[in-house]
């Protein structure tokens, strides 16, 4: 697509990085400042008018919303008191799959902060994305070219 790509986990504290090294999950007050700071670049490409895509396990409804909207969507359970003039928008892709795919793939992983060991406490916390949030699922179980294209037509259809 030409667009720029950010990974999140590269944009977690030294402190968050030590925690799930250790094999300890991160809590909402953990994460709340890295979503604010990725809220933050999507923000900045957004200005410039630049399409990006952010690679982020945005396991909650909240966090979405923190994507979406920044701290402000923290004050407030009502998303039409987030003012849609400061929303951006986004498109999730919630890559949905068995957890002994995703397993698997992350021990083949090299190098990273997170250990396989932390997949289950993530499961745990996932909260899928319903209506009227704005997102397509995506099954891991399709080849990535396939999921590259649902993405793209999803992207460019809607």
């Amino acid at each position: 697509l030409g667009w720029k790509f950010y990974d999140a986990d590269d944009y977690h504290s030294p402190e968050n990085k030590k925690k799930m090294a250790e094999g300890i999950p991160l809590n909402d007050e953990d994460r709340f400042p890295w979503l604010c700071a990725l809220h933050d670049v999507l923000r900045r490409e957004d200005s410039s008018r630049q399409d990006a895509i952010l690679a982020c396990s945005a396991l909650k409804k909240m966090y979405r919303r923190v994507l979406v909207s920044g701290a402000s969507a923290m004050e407030s359970d009502q998303p039409e008191q987030l003012g849609e003039n400061t929303a951006l928008k986004i498109l999730f892709v919630h890559l949905d799959g068995p957890i002994d795919i995703i397993a698997r793939r992350l021990e083949k992983r090299r190098g990273h902060f997170m250990p396989p060991e932390l997949l289950r406490s993530q499961f745990d916390t996932l909260e899928p994305p319903h209506a009227p949030e704005k997102f397509i699922t995506v099954s891991l179980e399709k080849s990535l070219p396939e999921i590259v294209l649902e993405i793209e037509c999803a992207i460019f259809q809607g």
